[in-house]
């Protein structure tokens, strides 16, 4: 037998799914915004940018751009309408624009908890781009109940302004957010206290977040060794590394107030390498933040701060 062609497989699966999209749409419960109720609603800040849109009856669809991230979407719904397995997502054209097919976007998971649809940036900016073209973006899946068809769909209306607004927001994001700084760090080579172009570009990140966040209250600085040397010459070293990374983030604007100076020399091995060892380590601590149990030099004995 002839197999067809790799391509061709795909036209005909997406002719599929586009097919199986419109005859589903018939028989569907469809939740969704009409032209009198379809709004968006722009969230900015330096920390992420973020577009609603209210699906009547169902939940949110949602945009989000965190600092130092892509762009995701994810709905969010109290009540599971969806049944969890694959659903299939779709750009359709609106009631009043007739004879456009729909385009599939491929097969999206649908998970049972609060946020049963999640998005990666590609097939984020896919709906983007569908929306931009008057498209409305529509997840199809079995209803949770008893498995007849249930459609959400994601209103075009409103969206471009809106969507002009975020772009300028994006603009304006700071390199990173706190989960990918809030733990930090400094590798050295066997001996050295020098920071690299990298190190110091990671430091000015940690500096820009700081000066913009005012609920992080403490930067612990701890400075590190391998087991090579002396113990008295290890301290030393590792006071000079974490002193060296102080003294970058204190003199590019972070109020001396806020750092705590720590050196450990050899007593927290992480690995049996030693390039592993040897670091200085910076943790932020929010308001509100405490670790469980600290000793007396601020470290937990159980998770030592790596």
């Amino acid at each position: 037998m002839a197999r067809i062609p790799a391509f061709l497989r795909s036209a005909v699966i997406s002719s599929a799914c586009c097919l199986l999209a419109a005859a589903n749409a018939a028989q569907a419960a469809t939740y969704g915004a009409g032209i009198e109720n379809s709004q968006w609603y722009l969230s900015e800040s330096v920390f992420e940018c973020t577009l609603v849109h209210q699906v009547p009856g169902y939940g949110r669809a949602i945009f989000r751009h965190r600092a130092g991230e892509s762009l995701s979407f994810f709905l969010e719904s109290e009540t599971p309408v969806m049944r969890p397995g694959r659903g299939l997502l779709v750009v359709e054209a609106p009631s009043w624009r007739p004879g456009i097919a729909p385009r599939s976007l491929g097969r999206v998971n649908i998970d049972d908890g609060r946020r049963p649809v999640s998005l990666d940036s590609r097939q984020a900016m896919n709906m983007v781009q569908g929306l931009l073209e008057g498209m409305d973006p529509t997840v199809t899946r079995e209803s949770w109940y008893d498995g007849s068809p249930v459609r959400v769909k994601v209103s075009n209306i409103n969206f471009a302004g809106q969507f002009s607004g975020y772009r300028s927001c994006t603009s304006g994001l700071l390199p990173v957010n706190y989960d990918q700084i809030k733990r930090s760090r400094i590798p050295f080579s066997a001996g050295s206290t020098s920071l690299s172009g990298a190190d110091r570009q990671l430091l000015d990140n940690i500096v820009a977040y700081v000066q913009a966040d005012s609920t992080v209250e403490r930067i612990f600085v701890d400075g590190h060794t391998d087991s090579s040397g002396s113990r008295i010459n290890n301290r030393a070293l590792s006071e000079e590394r974490a002193n060296v990374v102080a003294d970058y983030l204190i003199g590019e604007g972070v109020d001396t107030n806020m750092v705590t100076v720590r050196a450990h020399a050899d007593q927290y091995q992480v690995s049996g390498r030693p390039a592993d060892n040897r670091r200085t380590t910076i943790r932020l601590q929010r308001e509100g933040e405490r670790p469980d149990l600290q000793q007396a030099n601020g470290y937990d004995a159980a998770t030592p701060n790596t």
